[in-house]
């Protein structure tokens, strides 16, 4: 029985990886659920077993990877490091995270987080999750005297957060992919670009 709903989780996982691909590839709105099956290898009625539409697919991809980052920032928030050093983790593991899967990370910039269209309407209040927690971080460096507080918490918790995913888009639309030093070095001037302003 347990082979049976790996098996199951596998084909799902397979449905999920093909649709960023196409997406990536096509864009959400110009494809279709059936290059999602051709693309993951699988019957046009499998996608529908899984998910209802390719909305659910964008939605599924999308909330999953986003948990996972506002799990990453709760933990570099609960650590016992400077607030520089907490903002220096949530940018290197945002930009790890175009490192490891750049197509995801385009899918999910392009198709939800910057689109002004029903999923970025959708997942508002998710996606100002990630604002809130980085917001967090600002005031208590102010409160603690480390931060200036002319600049409130939420205005740098943008700049900061819209200065990664500016950098992302960037390299999204570049025909070259992104060396490693230039990964390594955008961690720090993101960070160094924001501190600066904060800091006393």
């Amino acid at each position: 029985m347990a082979s049976t709903g790996a098996a199951a989780i596998d084909k799902r996982r397979l449905i999920l990886d093909a649709a960023v691909r196409v997406f990536a590839r096509q864009g959400f709105h110009t494809c279709r659920v059936s290059d999602i099956a051709d693309e993951a290898g699988v019957a046009y009625g499998l996608v529908y077993h899984y998910f209802s539409s390719k909305d659910e697919i964008l939605d599924t991809l999308f909330l999953e990877r986003w948990d996972v980052m506002l799990a990453a920032i709760a933990q570099a928030d609960a650590s016992r490091r400077p607030p520089r050093e907490k903002l220096y983790a949530i940018a290197a593991f945002i930009v790890d995270s175009y490192r490891h899967d750049p197509e995801l990370m385009k899918v999910i910039i392009v198709e939800v987080t910057r689109a002004a269209n029903t999923f970025g309407r959708t997942h508002l209040q998710k996606i100002r999750q990630a604002y809130q927690q980085i917001a967090a971080i600002v005031a208590r460096a102010q409160a603690a005297g480390i931060f200036r507080e002319e600049i409130t918490p939420e205005f740098a918790a943008q700049a900061f957060y819209g200065s990664i995913e500016q950098v992302l888009t960037g390299w999204i639309f570049e025909r070259e992919p992104v060396g490693h030093e230039e990964l390594e070095r955008a961690k720090t001037l993101i960070v160094e670009t924001i501190c600066r302003g904060l800091e006393r």
